[in-house]
């Protein structure tokens, strides 16, 4: 038996058609600002994926594109003005340490990459804020896709600020019962053979085998992992045969991230 396919690529098609139309609503489009340090090809790649669907949706995105050498005096300035002109804004990751300090700059209201620790507070205390993007887009796939969270037992396989922890949150928020696992977590597979919904955000190929998957669960593949055959996620592709649904990668999560971002350009340009 193969796991039904979660697509993500349709359920965000019908999230920037909903967008569309709200955008029609407005005075004028929203904006949206990338600002990028240096020609890490990765990040090029998701600028242009994010310009694409800007585009589809009616949000004008300006891409802003300095060098690897930019000081932090002069991101932290650029944020600075961009927080008074822009509706949406984000630095793109990753940055070098040193420049890290800049992403604080962000206002929160502009924040909608929903990193900020404002952002990230409000979301501890239930309170409306923009969301990190990857965790709402699980989240929104999931619900649109009829796999509601409430009720089960989640596991998620990695604990970053950018995905683990605040998902760990989200689904807490949405009834689940959740489990966090991580790199030090002791027999992983123990723990991931009980989750009626699985998340593997590890960043590792081949981190969940067939064997470690309660057959008929729901498997979430954050993972994406340039190899020398192409893109793949952190489950082995054995999992499909085990799981009863199961995102793809790519066209899973890598979509459902770019659509909540364009959601959340709009949600702050309507406040």
């Amino acid at each position: 038996m193969s796991a039904d396919i979660l697509d993500g690529r349709a359920v965000a098609a019908a999230v920037e058609s909903e967008l569309r139309a709200r955008v029609a609503r407005l005075a004028s489009a929203p904006r949206l600002a990338v600002v990028q340090v240096g020609d890490d090809p990765a990040s090029t790649s998701y600028i242009r994926a994010k310009s694409r669907a800007a585009e589809r949706v009616g949000i004008k995105l300006a891409h802003h594109h300095l060098p690897a050498g930019t000081s932090l005096a002069k991101l932290e300035a650029l944020v600075e003005q961009l927080n008074s002109s822009e509706h949406g804004l984000i630095v793109q990751l990753p940055l070098p340490d040193r420049l890290e300090p800049a992403l604080v700059r962000i206002a929160p209201e502009r924040d909608v990459d929903g990193f900020h620790p404002v952002n990230l507070g409000k979301l501890l205390r239930g309170e409306p804020a923009l969301r990190p993007c990857t965790p709402a887009g699980i989240m929104e796939l999931l619900e649109r896709s009829g796999h509601s969270p409430a009720g089960k037992h989640a596991v998620i396989v990695g604990r970053s600020n950018i995905v683990g922890k605040p998902l760990a949150v989200m689904l807490t928020q949405a009834n689940a019962t959740v489990t966090v696992c991580h790199t030090a977590t002791a027999e992983l597979a123990h723990h991931t053979r009980q989750a009626e919904l699985l998340i593997v955000a590890a960043g590792q190929p081949d981190t969940v085998a067939p064997e470690m998957v309660r057959p008929g669960a729901t498997v979430v593949d954050v993972g994406v992992n340039r190899t020398a055959a192409g893109f793949v996620g952190d489950c082995a592709p054995g999992v499909a045969e085990v799981a009863g649904a199961l995102t793809p990668v790519p066209g899973g999560v890598g979509p459902m991230t770019v659509a909540m971002l364009m959601a959340n350009t709009v949600a702050a340009a309507q406040d």
